[in-house]
């Protein structure tokens, strides 16, 4: 049994003795013994695959800044690679890939991922959870189709995604077939992290926020909503949270998926999201992360705010999106402990 259940409990709209806390990219570059970890392998990559260290960073936010839940210490570029699609890290620029999905002969290069494609992410989930010991929950994620496409045909990082959106809208029906065997390779890994000893798990669907409200109706709910049925009808007690960056457009209807949390950034107006996902649904969120540049007065304002509008029910605290680099150590730590500490008024 789980020492600290808060976040289960939460995702699945019980009552908590307080709100549940933890970061998006809370391990990484704000913890020196991060860095510590990563100049020993070299490379991002190297990290993500070797099963041992990447356990060692997944724990450490819980021992130094008391998050309620640890997240895998992973990539979702996993996913491509695990398909036939390699990429690289480059420093200061992000991910790249040598090749991508242009034509018909590159959709039929690649394949639907399973276990043996992506084993060091699952040995990784099974040593965190032993060496977890039950303290708090693990969680296990993917990156939603949409943005996983996105990736494969544009080749790297991009503001606007041209490549991947023209290429959608002028073989849309390749398109759709790549969004398929990302779906299906998605279900064979989100079932494998949680047979493997993942709590809960979550989608980011990092570049939402690109597309128009029809279009990301076609080419990204439609796909997210077949992972998290999949997911149900197989693991009906594993929460799944969604989180869409930008598509504040689509939050009436993403309250309709099977999932039991959204997250929500820190442009989603908290009361308004409310209403349009309705009540049966915890949200996630959604501190804008630059808060944190703050001093810590106003860090402790900005938290209670955003606590005092979530309310005491439905809601995990995090932020609006991942935690950036540069924010101090100590200040990552007052924003949980803010949470922690506070008391919701009966």
């Amino acid at each position: 049994m789980l020492k600290n259940d808060l976040i289960l409990r939460a995702a699945k709209n019980q009552v908590v003795e307080r709100t549940p806390v933890w970061m998006m990219r809370q391990a990484g570059r704000i913890l020196p013994e991060y860095r510590t970890v990563r100049a020993k392998m070299g490379d991002f990559i190297s990290l993500v695959k070797t099963p041992e260290f990447a356990c060692e960073v997944t724990i450490q936010p819980v021992d130094i800044l008391g998050v309620d839940a640890a997240i895998i210490f992973s990539d979702i570029l996993v996913i491509p690679e695990a398909m036939g699609l390699p990429y690289k890290m480059i420093e200061s620029k992000g991910p790249w890939f040598e090749k991508t999905i242009q034509t018909k002969e590159d959709l039929n290069s690649i394949h639907i991922a399973h276990l043996q494609n992506y084993q060091y992410v699952i040995d990784a989930i099974k040593l965190t959870k032993k060496e977890l010991n039950n303290r708090v929950p693990l969680i296990g994620f993917a990156g939603a189709p949409f943005t996983i496409l996105a990736y494969m045909v544009e080749g790297s990082g991009s503001k606007t995604f041209s490549k991947a959106k023209k290429w959608m809208f002028t073989q849309k029906h390749e398109a759709h077939q790549l969004l398929e065997l990302i779906t299906l390779s998605t279900i064979n890994y989100l079932k494998d992290q949680i047979k493997a000893g993942a709590d809960m798990v979550q989608l980011f669907d990092s570049w939402a926020g690109i597309l128009s409200p029809q279009h990301y109706e076609e080419f990204a709910l439609f796909y997210i909503q077949k992972i998290c049925k999949a997911i149900k009808d197989e693991f009906p007690e594993t929460p799944i949270t969604v989180f869409a960056k930008g598509a504040f457009f689509a939050r009436e209807n993403m309250g309709k998926l099977s999932c039991d949390a959204i997250g929500l950034d820190w442009n989603m107006d908290i009361k308004e999201s409310r209403a349009l996902i309705g009540n049966n649904k915890t949200l996630q969120g959604n501190l804008d992360p630059c808060i944190l540049y703050s001093d810590n007065k106003t860090i402790v304002a900005e938290t209670e705010k955003m606590l005092l509008d979530f309310g005491p029910k439905g809601h995990i605290a995090n932020l609006g999106h991942g935690i950036y680099p540069d924010v101090e150590k100590e200040k990552a730590k007052l924003f949980i402990d803010s949470v922690k500490n506070y008391k919701h008024k009966v």
